[in-house]
């Protein structure tokens, strides 16, 4: 069930599957297509970096917005270190853009993190990617890097966001943001 009050307005339900379910083909190949215009070859490195089990429960999750039988937008997460989810791969397929799915898949993911025991989320967009960078700070996410920074220089930008209490029995540890090839 939806987190999001406008789920209905938008016509689409989010669905959890496996990652490698038929019905997120085209939404993968979508991404897969832009990753590889904006960042080369190596952007397929990225795309199969992840062994597609880190996105299965109980850890987990890999979710699709359908609208009329098909993925339209969609995103992942898998475990990053104790209490931190690291969300992956959300996208909004071309077709469907400029309507808040993103923002929906954004938030519908939180809510199952924190069904998950999550507390704190982790993400990174590539610096080409403006439109996910704004989408990131305008929901609350920290930015770890130098916003004033060129964004080729910065490579990878990385994001976490507190989205539950951590346990004093179990501090968060400190994240360290990856590199990324400029």
């Amino acid at each position: 069930m939806s987190t999001d009050p406008d789920a209905r307005s938008t016509g689409v339900t989010p669905v959890y599957l496996h990652a490698t379910d038929p019905r997120a083909a085209g939404l993968i190949a979508d991404l897969a297509d832009v990753y590889g215009t904006l960042y080369g070859p190596g952007a397929h490195d990225e795309m199969t970096r992840y062994p597609v089990d880190l996105f299965d429960p109980p850890h987990g999750a890999f979710m699709v917005l359908m609208r009329d039988g098909t993925a339209v937008a969609g995103g992942a997460f898998m475990p990053h270190s104790a209490g931190t989810a690291e969300f992956k791969r959300i996208w909004t397929h071309a077709d469907h853009r400029r309507q808040g799915l993103s923002r929906q898949v954004l938030a519908e993911l939180e809510a199952e993190a924190v069904r998950r025991g999550y507390v704190r989320v982790f993400l990174t967009t590539g610096p080409r990617q403006p439109e996910a960078i704004a989408l990131y700070r305008s929901s609350g996410y920290t930015a770890l890097f130098d916003v004033d920074a060129d964004p080729e220089q910065i490579g990878l930008h990385s994001f976490e966001k507190l989205i539950g209490t951590p346990s004093p029995d179990q501090p968060l540890l400190p994240i360290t943001p990856p590199t990324f090839p400029h």
